[in-house]
């Protein structure tokens, strides 16, 4: 009797990458076209509507660019983290941190001009994040508790901390009833680049992805974290610090994704409100796992995926779709990538 089986290719398949990333977004995207026609919408029309949204007009393009800027600092983060297989999915808790961060010292120090304002905010947002990050860090250290369950929970706890202050303690008298903060001064609001709608924490995405690049590529630090990611043991007969190292990863992580948190409370709503919690941080894991763990793919992935969030919203207008169909493309497209790199290793063949 016939049948299949996996076996394990002698050398990986060296352009099998590319290969599964273009299946996986046409197998989404066909699935995709599915469930448009099964909510009784023209696929094609569908289909049509989505790409214009996202790519067919220059306020697309800069939605676009706006959004894939949290976006491209949480998955740069979560990456980092990733290579010494260290899984933080607490990106979306971070960001949330980088915005208290950021607010607080917005608040606190509302006389102080833009020069030594915006770096505290920076700075308040990266140390907010990156503790936030440590965390479960030192419970997966110490306790050996599953950095997966600690991240996802602490990023509940985030949440409710952000509302909690948003509604009582920083809430704005004169926001009738709004759970909203005071407007920042015009010193805490990042700035527009010349007559367009980006800001300058574009800026901050391509230095943070350079200097990234850099440091994993040309240092002695960058180089232990690779070696860190092959395993614990691979660590420890190394004679690496390998407790520092995750410490450190981590904290990087919640560092970029709190500076995440900052650029989009500072540059976009000017403000710390609940709105900013779209789900940036989640999105970033896909990204990451898209793109590989590499900085540039990261941009790349982080850009089409923002892309993909205008699109659908613009489907919700023109179409009357569901607010959830951007999060069941973003899902099928993960499935898609992650089940198709098992064809990376391993190939299909027949037996008896």
């Amino acid at each position: 009797m016939l049948g299949y089986r996996l076996q394990k290719r002698d050398e990986p398949w060296s352009w099998g990458a590319p290969v599964i990333v273009v299946g996986a977004l046409i197998l989404s995207f066909g699935v995709s076209a599915l469930l448009l026609e099964m909510q009784g919408k023209s696929a094609v029309e569908g289909l049509y509507v989505l790409w214009q949204g996202s790519f067919g007009a220059s306020w697309a393009l800069e939605d676009a660019l706006l959004k894939a800027i949290p976006i491209f600092l949480c998955a740069l983060g979560v990456a980092t983290a990733f290579r010494m297989q260290v899984w933080n999915i607490g990106a979306e808790g971070q960001f949330a941190l980088g915005a208290i961060g950021a607010t607080w010292a917005a608040l606190n120090f509302p006389d102080l001009p833009g020069f030594l304002l915006m770096p505290l905010m920076f700075f308040s947002a990266a140390v907010f994040g990156a503790l936030w990050a440590y965390i479960p860090a030192i419970l997966r250290l110490k306790l050996q508790v599953n950095e997966i369950i600690s991240t996802l929970m602490l990023n509940y706890i985030a949440i409710l901390l952000l509302e909690y202050l948003v509604f009582g303690a920083w809430k704005d008298p004169a926001s009738f009833g709004f759970p909203v903060t005071p407007e920042f001064t015009p010193a805490a609001i990042i700035g527009q680049i010349g007559e367009t709608r980006l800001h300058w924490g574009f800026a901050v995405c391509v230095g943070s992805g350079i200097a990234m690049w850099a440091f994993m590529r040309f240092t002695r630090l960058g180089y232990e974290i690779k070696v860190a990611g092959e395993g614990i043991k691979v660590a420890m007969y190394s004679r690496l610090p390998y407790g520092m190292l995750t410490i450190f990863v981590m904290a990087v992580s919640g560092a970029l994704a709190g500076w995440a948190g900052c650029i989009e409370t500072s540059a976009t709503v000017n403000r710390l409100q609940p709105s900013i919690m779209v789900g940036y941080g989640y999105t970033a894991i896909v990204v990451a796992w898209l793109a590989r763990l590499h900085p540039l793919y990261i941009g790349i992935a982080a850009y089409l995926l923002a892309a993909l969030r205008v699109g659908v919203e613009n489907m919700q207008l023109e179409l009357q779709i569901p607010a959830a169909f951007g999060s069941i493309m973003e899902g099928l497209i993960l499935m898609s990538v992650l089940a198709g790199q098992m064809l990376v290793t391993y190939k299909i063949v027949k037996k008896k």
